[in-house]
């Protein structure tokens, strides 16, 4: 028997999907909106009756996270994501001005090529297919090596739910082998019409240089500014909350406090009281050394883990009440590795006088690894608030809320979705919460609303003696002597 190179295939299985996807969609692209409708709310029904399964067989399956907080991602990635988009339209005129006599039409774009993350497996999956289903799009999910058997079981699972609503066979697909070549050949494929990338830097900027339109969104590494007028029991509790929640990997996470000097003893106090451990010196090298490699990358085997867990691999004792790991910190970075984005319960903790000097700290912190992404401030001074909204490079600004929940859209009124664009700051096309409307285009279908210029229809006319390019002589001497050329050659 002879062994078949895995890398081979994933790109025939990745070949094989683009074709079956491309083929499903051109049928599906003729589906009405009741059609559509009917489909998207029989898979995210499926999806949300079996979130906590799959929960808890992503957090089996890579390590990552906390089985019941998947659960609940899952639950906001089919339930809410699907009650979020079901109003829209996505087939036909969605849009008419009578006053322009100006129509827009809904076009899908194709077939999606949907690279997800270990760190939220099954929720990214759930909300990538319903929104390109929604669309009109077929859609083939390249996951994670780490989270493979949970991402087919999620997108197979409503992939039946489709078909048995209506849908045509081949329109959800998902990778089974997969490898760094069958993802590049995925996502070069002629029949992929769009990328939705959620992960890594590396392969944000793999999708970007693939040749198609892209969705990549990048690392975040965000600030919460706590200001002397905040509700310093409401940010404790919501800080520690969010930091702890599935072990921190979702990327609005809070990777730093900074706090406001004149309040700074008693939220330390508060944060405690919640679960929060502060950690001294010596054990914040071990730390360091155990979270990040020397060239800055974070140790893979340290994301979404327990304060327990880093601490028995840094070699520090750590209470069994702890709820996530504090560090102070006076660096913002590579001379600092903790001043990066943490995908774990760790979280750095600075103190300046003055919303002012905090801002430029929250500054240093985005610049240095969360450009375009986000920030949490609790504060009730309207002034300062609007400050920090006006000047931070970020496109997502969460006020008295946690950054985890408020930044997808699940404790706030922002759209409810797992793909976060960093825009133009952070080399993302777009710095909305991504959704449906990002996934379709509009043909726009105008009517004649004013008469031509008369100028415009008159005939022009050449001023004497111009001639514009070559004349037919000059032409014709051309073709002589390059006849000429070719038969003495």
């Amino acid at each position: 028997m002879v062994d078949i190179d895995k890398d081979l295939l994933s790109i025939q299985q990745a070949r094989s999907m683009a074709v079956a996807a491309r083929d499903a969609q051109r049928l599906w692209a003729r589906a009405n909106q009741e059609q559509v409708d009917r489909v998207c709310a029989a898979m995210a029904a499926a999806a949300f009756g079996a979130s906590e399964r799959l929960g808890r067989m992503a957090a089996e399956e890579t390590g990552y996270g906390v089985p019941e907080h998947k659960k609940l991602k899952n639950e906001f990635a089919s339930k809410m994501v699907w009650e979020s988009i079901k109003d829209i339209k996505t087939v036909g005129i969605v849009n008419q001005d009578p006053a322009t006599k100006v129509y827009e039409i809904a076009w899908p774009m194709g077939v999606v090529a949907a690279l997800t993350p270990s760190t939220n497996p099954t929720s990214t999956v759930m909300n990538k297919i319903l929104i390109s289903v929604k669309a009109r799009n077929g859609i083939v999910v390249a996951p994670h090596p780490s989270a493979v058997n949970s991402c087919v079981e999620t997108a197979n699972l409503m992939a039946r739910a489709a078909v048995e609503a209506g849908a045509p066979k081949g329109l959800i697909n998902c990778i089974s082998q997969v490898s760094l070549q069958g993802v590049d050949e995925l996502m070069k494929h002629k029949y992929i019409g769009v990328i939705l990338a959620t992960g890594g830097s590396d392969m944000v900027r793999a999708a970007h240089s693939a040749g198609k339109p892209a969705y990549g969104v990048g690392p975040g590494n965000v600030p919460a500014y706590v200001d002397r007028s905040a509700d310093l029991e409401k940010a404790a509790r919501y800080i520690v909350a969010s930091k702890a929640f599935d072990y921190s990997v979702i990327c609005a996470t809070e990777q730093a406090v900074v706090a406001d000097k004149p309040i700074a003893a008693r939220l330390k106090q508060l944060v405690e009281a919640e679960g929060a451990y502060f950690i001294n010196a010596a054990q914040a090298e071990a730390l360091r050394n155990t979270l990040f490699f020397p060239n800055g990358a974070i140790n893979p085997q340290t994301v979404g883990k327990s304060p327990q867990y880093l601490a028995a691999m840094a070699g520090i004792q750590v209470p069994e009440s702890a709820r996530i790991l504090v560090v102070r910190l006076d660096k913002v970075g590579p001379e600092e590795p903790l001043s990066r984005e943490k995908l774990t319960t760790v979280l750095g903790w600075y103190e300046a006088d003055g919303w002012e000097p905090c801002c430029e700290i929250c500054l240093e912190l985005i610049h240095f690894g969360g450009r375009g992404h986000s920030l949490i401030i609790h504060a009730t001074d309207e002034k300062v608030i609007m400050e920090f909204a006006l000047d931070k490079p970020v496109f997502r600004m969460g006020v008295n809320t946690m950054g985890t929940l408020g930044m997808i859209g699940l404790t706030t009124k922002l759209r409810p979705s797992l793909t976060l664009g960093s825009g133009g700051f952070g080399g993302a096309i777009t710095g909305d919460n991504v959704t449906v409307e990002h996934l379709f285009n509009l043909k726009r279908m105008a009517y004649e609303t004013s008469s031509p210029p008369e100028s415009a229809m008159r005939p022009g006319s050449v001023p004497a003696g111009k001639v514009f390019g070559p004349s037919p002589q000059e032409i014709a001497a051309a073709v002589q002597a390059a006849v000429k050329e070719i038969l003495h050659a």
